[in-house]
């Protein structure tokens, strides 16, 4: 068997934030939706069965977690840091695919949420 591609998933995490432009979504925040996809090689994990040889789903949470807890003006600051601490704890990811979705956004629409998506490659 050839393991072409492997990634760590996390879908519809919610999340609640102070992260915006608007003095309002700073003072009382809002609920977001997270999907990310962390791309790594698993090929060890899938022969030994141990959680030492891939990346936790639980730790990319803790990070993911920890980032979006520091609140930003816009959403683009707040994915580049994810990336980032992403990155910098788990040598083995190569690409971060990461959307952030503000729900009830104060735009005036009638929408399911507005936000920023980014797939970003290590360097």
């Amino acid at each position: 068997m050839k393991l072409i591609d492997s990634e760590i998933k996390i879908k519809n995490l919610r999340l609640f934030g102070r992260h915006g432009v608007l003095e309002q979504e700073k003072a009382t925040g809002g609920d977001f939706n997270i999907n990310i996809r962390v791309t790594h090689s698993v090929a060890h994990a899938m022969a030994t069965d141990e959680l030492d040889d891939t990346i936790s789903y639980a730790d990319v949470f803790d990070l993911v977690k920890k980032e979006f807890d520091v609140p930003s003006r816009l959403l683009e600051n707040v994915a580049a840091r994810i990336a980032q601490s992403l990155f910098d704890a788990f040598a083995s990811v190569w690409q971060i695919r990461l959307e952030i979705i503000k729900l009830n956004p104060p735009m005036g629409a009638d929408c399911d949420g507005a936000g920023v998506e980014i797939c970003v490659n290590r360097e």
